[in-house]
């Protein structure tokens, strides 16, 4: 039997679709999970504090193995921090941020520029350039997640307008994006060492904005709740979505991986039903079509 389970778990791992549609599943529950975090834990402790717990977990785990791997990890010491500070600590800070700002419409809305935005800076930068199966997957999977953030209504698209808050999202949604692009060519050491190096840089680059906040009022000792949401976000969307997600990109590379983003509303939505109480309706299930179709369109002949 645990044989079975291992040849399951290699195969899984091995599987790039499985492993991204699961990451992007496990974001989409992280955004019902912010949603119940209000009240219970500040932003920028949840920021902090996720980051914190993975690195005390994978730290103690892998410490021979950083031992072994210390002088490439020295060498590469910049580089780390400077794509934990885009992809771990600075989305997160500027999605929180942005929802003082703007409105969820917007917020969802605007996490879809991440795919088109990889693509780009995969075609500028590494010189990868998205098939025209890859772009008419990501227009129907964008119709979906329009569906998603328009209630159904395509028309309220023409009503969104940018604020402060919009942009802050963008330059998020830009920071992740280079996060991906990056990982294509990240330093050459096994994937968890490099992941619990990416964890450590991710602590001291939230440590700022933890203080900004502690020093203005607003941040709290988190409540039962809060602790609960936080052992989640840090066990799932922090730790195994981020080793599913640098998997996929070493598998099909950022392009493609980055296509995946169009699933996390989708997803967010259902989970919104699920957790929150919120209603089920028709467009929701077409949404979910569309963005699986989509995701499904852009791998044929990828």
């Amino acid at each position: 039997m645990p044989s079975l389970f291992s040849r399951l778990g290699q195969r899984a791992y091995g599987h790039a679709i499985f492993l991204l549609t699961f990451t992007a599943a496990l974001w989409g529950a992280n955004g019902a999970a912010s949603r119940l975090a209000v009240g219970n834990i500040s932003p920028m402790s949840l920021v902090l504090f996720r980051w914190v717990a993975v690195f005390a977990v994978l730290g103690l785990l892998m410490r021979d193995d950083l031992k072994r791997q210390g002088a490439v990890l020295r060498a590469n010491a910049l580089r780390i921090f400077l794509m934990a500070l885009a992809g771990f600590t600075g989305f997160t800070v500027f999605f929180y941020l942005s929802g003082y700002y703007t409105t969820a419409v917007n917020i969802t809305l605007l996490q879809t520029s991440i795919p088109p935005l990889v693509l780009a800076g995969a075609a500028l930068f590494k010189g990868l350039r998205p098939t025209p199966m890859q772009l008419v997957g990501m227009a129907v999977t964008l119709v979906g997640v329009a569906l998603i953030a328009t209630h159904g209504d395509l028309t309220r698209i023409r009503e969104l307008a940018f604020n402060k808050g919009d942009l802050m999202l963008l330059a998020g949604c830009a920071l992740y994006a280079g996060y991906t692009v990056a990982l294509r060519d990240r330093p050459q050491m096994p994937a968890l060492v490099f992941f619990t190096a990416m964890a450590a840089a991710a602590c001291l680059s939230s440590l700022p904005f933890f203080a900004v906040e502690f020093a203005l009022g607003q941040a709290y000792w988190p409540t039962l709740t809060g602790w609960l949401i936080l052992l989640f976000v840090a066990l799932g969307p922090s730790l195994t979505s981020q080793v599913f997600f640098m998997r996929g990109v070493e598998l099909i590379g950022p392009g493609r991986a980055g296509l995946f983003s169009n699933l996390v509303p989708i997803f967010g939505a259902l989970f919104a039903v699920l957790l929150l109480g919120e209603e089920f309706h028709l467009y929701h299930a077409i949404a979910m079509a569309l963005g699986l179709g989509g995701v499904w369109l852009s791998e044929r002949k990828a």
